[in-house]
């Protein structure tokens, strides 16, 4: 229980910051495109040393995956992780359609925050590419600084935070950058609610490709730990 309401913590807070952000500035011109990106990756920080002693501090069923993968929880945990997620991330929606909504806040981005196909010009195939790619770079970065070989210590979440708006960097122009099926179902349900459909007709994409590129990133991971148990024999 613990873990399902850290998670469910984390996640709602990555939406409600990351995605709150998004539409607040629209992310428009530089300033806005790098606030959103620090936005995400602020969080992440935040949440690791806030949750991160709890559940680990996925937030992100592409993570779960990967650990899942890796050996590294039980498909009971990594099934209650991913319900957690979800609710978190629509929680999160939620809260930001109440506040958007009571007070008449305009929301620049027309969907909460939502990801989309727009800067790859509606080309699914390259939306999937973008995702996979940079879905794959996170968590396999996540792995391995989470490896107790790595011995990174406490800069773990500072990282993982870093490298997260490294990608939103990249991807917010592309796809608005998902790597975090959570994170682009709770604002695409929120956006249907509120009679605005197409980020659910999109979900599948922000589900796919963030999920294969965790997979890549766990079998790269598992590769590169055979290659260092051999070299230590």
């Amino acid at each position: 229980m613990k873990k399902f309401i850290a998670e469910l913590i984390g996640t709602c807070v990555l939406v409600t910051f990351g995605c709150g952000t998004a539409m607040i500035t629209g992310c428009e011109h530089w300033g806005g495109y790098l606030l959103t990106a620090l936005a995400f990756g602020l969080v992440i920080v935040g949440m690791a040393y806030c949750v991160g002693n709890i559940s680990g501090c996925h937030i992100n069923p592409a993570v779960s995956l990967a650990v899942f993968l890796n050996k590294g929880m039980s498909a009971k945990d990594f099934g209650i992780y991913v319900l957690a997620q979800c609710l978190g991330a629509w929680l999160g929606g939620g809260i930001l359609a109440l506040i958007f909504g009571v007070a008449e806040i305009e929301d620049k981005t027309g969907a909460f925050g939502s990801n989309g196909l727009a800067g790859v010009n509606g080309n699914i195939m390259a939306g999937l590419i973008v995702e996979v790619v940079l879905t794959y770079v996170f968590v396999l970065v996540i792995l391995g600084v989470t490896s107790q070989k790595a011995n990174h210590g406490s800069f773990g979440g500072l990282i993982i935070g870093l490298t997260l708006v490294l990608i939103h960097i990249f991807g917010i122009a592309l796809t608005g950058t998902s790597v975090n099926p959570a994170r682009s179902f709770g604002p695409a349900l929120v956006s249907l609610i509120a009679g605005v459909s197409q980020p659910m007709k999109d979900l599948w994409i922000f589900i796919v490709g963030p999920l294969a590129g965790g997979a890549l990133a766990a079998g790269t991971h598992i590769l590169f730990e055979k290659e260092a148990a051999k070299k230590e024999k």
